[in-house]
């Protein structure tokens, strides 16, 4: 302190910690004099110790004035050393640095100006405290002082022009810097983040985009800033970067995919769509780089299918239709269980058209890798039967349609239908409300023939007895009615003619016993009249109830349809199929003669042309001229020949019989459990 003191005179001294800036202001310029004269005479160990004066005596002085004065003098000192200023910026700079914590407001504005005079004067010298700058700034953009951030604003710009023109700026030691205040809520330190990102990156030396997953995120919050300034700053920025992306060769896609997917979910509606149009290109740009990150991406995209915003719905389309059309190996790092268990995850989505995509992606891995997809056949296998209840038709046919790719093999076709017919069985609102329309479709898909039978083949060994007759009466109904089953029902007529008619008839027969209603439509359909005039006189008082007339009504109104027409013509010629006229005029008894289906079934009675006795007798006597196929199911006497085209009638009907002979039992004992239960409850009231 004493060589200090000696080059440096008292009043000198007074002045600098004068409360007068004036004074302040000139003996700074007295220090700056001093300090010229012993740099060009070489005396730095002088200059060290006036330096060491006012960092000790001063910038570090519990009196205000003595702190504004230091500051003052080490910028003095500092233009005073000009070019031999940079050995003594160890001893300058902290000191200021340190002056930017203080309390009073003045302070920290002489600082500003101390530091920025300073680097004037050193340039790029400064670059070294670089990183304890940037802290500083960075503070000073939210200070309450208005004159502080003014003049913190102008030493940021000076700063920012010697990092541009400087080769000794570590990009890699300030990242970590950075990074840590991206998710600063401040938007004055968000415009100050933003606007270095920005300066730096225009800047050819430096590597802004290979550190831009480090900062990625933190830019991306900002698109939500409730500051419109901030969040068009932010788009700017993240503009610029996805075009350098769409110019440069390499690019680090795998970590700001991650980023960008969570970015995709956002509720604010701006970052989502800047997030979805990132992804689309990477889709497009990214290759078998982003391959690891394929299901992460489509977990993003499917939600944004049903985005409220057009946009967002647009580009997120666009993209699933690019990931469709890549085919990748999964080999090369593609997994294919990890996108499948996204598909199923979104299976479950409030929106339609996720759904519906989800299963599109479904599909389209049984296609491309059928036998991966089924290795995870069990993970996802009970999210598709759920989905049969889905509340769109859409999504139902869909569905159905994986279902139908899945069960191309035996194995599974038989597992789709048992574990279909299982969930009819746990639920009756699937049954009732999508039964038909799932039935339709795997007939069409998967040959209704081979469906048919094998859930006949089901029902035929089914012991829940009502369950069996709910179901078969389903069946029954969509063979009679569907479009789509115009084929089996022309194979069924020809049941008595050749062997694929004979082997259908009887494959169904056995499961169609549980339900009498659905055997007689079953002979009507295949024109064995005979047996099904057989089946009618064959009922007991308790099959006629109220379910078997609901059941007897539906048929006489499909007996009116086209798919019956062939029936109704046949009645033209009464002589040829007498056995057909009796089963008619047999439901015609049973039925009530108020109802509705009484009177039509006697309208259309009344049409058939007369049948004189005489061929009634000639008939009834055997002795008929007519061809047993006019007749409808051969010999006329069903006692003497019960067999006909491999069909043994006689025993049929002793089948049904016996199913239904089960059947009364069963009701039998669900009367008895409800009498002893109603008698339970009166007991104890």
């Amino acid at each position: 302190m004493a060589d200090a003191l000696s080059v440096i005179p008292m009043a000198v001294l007074r002045n600098l910690s004068d409360k007068l800036y004036e004074k302040r202001k000139n003996a700074a310029l007295e220090v700056e004099g001093i300090v010229k004269q012993l740099a060009m005479a070489g005396d730095h160990d002088k200059i060290t110790a006036v330096i060491n004066l006012l960092t000790t005596e001063f910038t570090h002085s519990a009196q205000a004035n003595h702190r504004k004065g230091g500051l003052i003098g080490l910028a003095a000192a500092t233009v005073g050393l000009t070019s031999e200023a940079a050995q003594h910026l160890e001893q300058i700079v902290p000191s200021v640095l340190y002056s930017f914590s203080d309390q009073d407001s003045r302070v920290r504005y002489y600082a500003c100006e101390a530091l920025y005079n300073i680097a004037k004067v050193v340039r790029g010298d400064i670059i070294v405290f670089f990183n304890e700058i940037f802290e500083v700034l960075c503070k000073l953009s939210t200070d309450s002082d208005p004159n502080v951030q003014s003049a913190a604003h102008l030493l940021d710009r000076l700063v920012k022009d010697i990092v541009t023109e400087s080769d000794q700026f570590s990009i890699e030691e300030f990242i970590p810097l950075l990074r840590e205040r991206m998710n600063v809520l401040n938007p004055y330190v968000r415009q100050f983040l933003v606007g270095w990102i920005t300066v730096l990156d225009s800047v050819p030396d430096i590597d802004m985009l290979g550190f831009l997953p480090d900062f990625l995120d933190g830019l991306f919050n900002m698109l939500s800033d409730s500051s419109h300034e901030i969040r068009q700053q932010a788009d700017s920025a993240l503009s610029e970067f996805l075009q350098e992306i769409k110019n440069s060769p390499s690019v680090d896609y795998g970590r700001m995919a991650e980023i960008l997917v969570q970015r995709a979910a956002s509720l604010d509606e701006f970052t989502r769509l800047t997030a979805i149009t990132w992804i689309n290109e990477f889709v497009k740009l990214g290759g078998d780089q982003l391959f690891p990150y394929y299901a992460d991406i489509l977990g993003a995209i499917l939600p944004c299918i049903s985005d409220k915003e057009e946009k967002i719905r647009v580009v997120a389309r666009e993209t699933n239709e690019e990931l469709h059309g890549i085919k990748a190996d999964p080999a090369e790092g593609f997994d294919v269980g990890a996108i499948l268990s996204v598909a199923r995850r979104h299976l479950s989505s409030e929106w339609e058209a996720t759904r519906i995509e989800a299963l599109n992606w479904i599909s389209t891995l049984l296609n491309r890798y059928r036998s991966e997809v089924l290795s995870f056949l069990n993970d996802v296998f009970d999210t598709l039967l759920k989905a049969l209840s889905d509340p769109s038709d859409e999504v139902v046919l869909l569905v159905i349609e994986v279902h139908a790719c899945i069960a191309k093999d035996d194995k599974h076709f038989v597992q789709l239908l048992v574990d279909l017919v299982q969930n009819f069985r746990v639920d009756n609102t699937l049954l009732e409300k999508r039964g038909a329309l799932i039935i339709r479709r795997l007939c069409v898909l998967l040959d209704a023939e081979t469906v048919y039978r094998k859930l006949s083949t089901i029902f035929e060994s089914e012991s829940d007895l009502d369950f069996a007759s709910i179901m078969v009466q389903a069946l029954n109904l969509i063979l009679l009615t569907s479009s789509e089953l115009s084929g089996l029902r022309d194979l069924l007529k020809q049941s008595l003619f050749n062997d694929a008619g004979k082997n259908l008839f009887l494959a169904l027969y056995s499961s169609w016993c549980h339900s009498a209603m659905a055997i007689i439509s079953l002979c009507l359909l295949a024109q064995t009249y005979r047996h099904a005039s057989s089946v009618i006189q064959s009922l007991v008082e308790e099959d006629i109830n109220v379910k078997f007339l609901v059941q007897l009504d539906k048929l006489i109104h499909l007996l009116e349809t086209p798919t019956f027409a062939y029936l109704r013509l046949q009645l033209l010629e009464p002589g040829r199929y007498i056995w057909l006229l009796k089963a008619l005029y047999g439901l015609l008894m049973l039925l009530p003669q108020q109802s509705v289906a009484f009177k039509i079934l006697r309208t259309r009675l009344k049409t058939v042309p007369a049948f004189s006795g005489e061929q009634f007798k000639q008939i009834s006597s055997g002795n008929s001229f007519l061809d047993v196929n006019h007749i409808g199911d051969g010999d006329l006497n069903e006692g003497t020949k019960c067999v006909h085209n491999g069909i043994n009638f006689a025993s049929s009907l002793q089948q049904l019989e016996r199913i239904q002979q089960q059947h009364r039992s069963h009701s039998k004992m669900q009367a008895q459990y409800r009498n002893i239960s109603s008698s339970t409850k009166v007991c104890f009231r």
